[in-house]
């Protein structure tokens, strides 16, 4: 698993996060763990190899427990908490932030308050109409959402 994959991890694990609502110092926190891996010259496979967790530790943004997140990463191709995160929430909600016009704030609200979780559900709800029913989305977003579920 190359640095790229690495930090793909950590920043879907973040819009996850985002989307359920959940803490925002840990959501930046995976943020700016995966911006410094995936800039990082060094593959993190390398420095795992290395020197361990303690290496990972000297990347800026990745302290005790993202090093162990992507020591377990490594080892196993997955994590414990990336798994307990999608037995919860479904990753397929990722999927509605393909649609334009729907951006994380908008994914969440969709999620938190209808339950949308995959691409389908968007055409459902906005077929029925229950694009009109989301506070702070306006006309042309609604029909911009609409358009775009048209291609997708």
């Amino acid at each position: 698993m190359d640095n790229e994959a690495i930090a793909r991890r950590f920043e879907r694990l973040a819009n996850l996060m985002e989307i359920r609502g959940d803490d925002r110092f840990r959501i930046r926190s995976y943020r700016n763990a995966a911006e410094s891996i995936e800039t990082w010259p060094t593959p993190m496979k390398k420095i795992a190899q290395e020197e361990g967790a303690r290496g990972l530790q000297t990347i800026p943004g990745v302290g005790k427990a993202i090093s162990g997140k992507i020591m377990e990463l490594l080892e196993k191709g997955t994590f414990e908490a990336w798994e307990k995160l999608i037995a919860e929430t479904p990753e397929s909600v990722l999927d509605i932030l393909r649609v334009g016009g729907i951006g994380l704030k908008t994914a969440a609200t969709l999620h938190q308050q209808f339950k949308i979780a995959s691409l389908d559900d968007p055409r459902k709800f906005a077929a029925g109409g229950g694009l009109e029913m989301v506070d702070g989305l306006g006309e042309k977003s609604a029909e911009r959402i609409r358009e775009s579920l048209k291609y997708l």
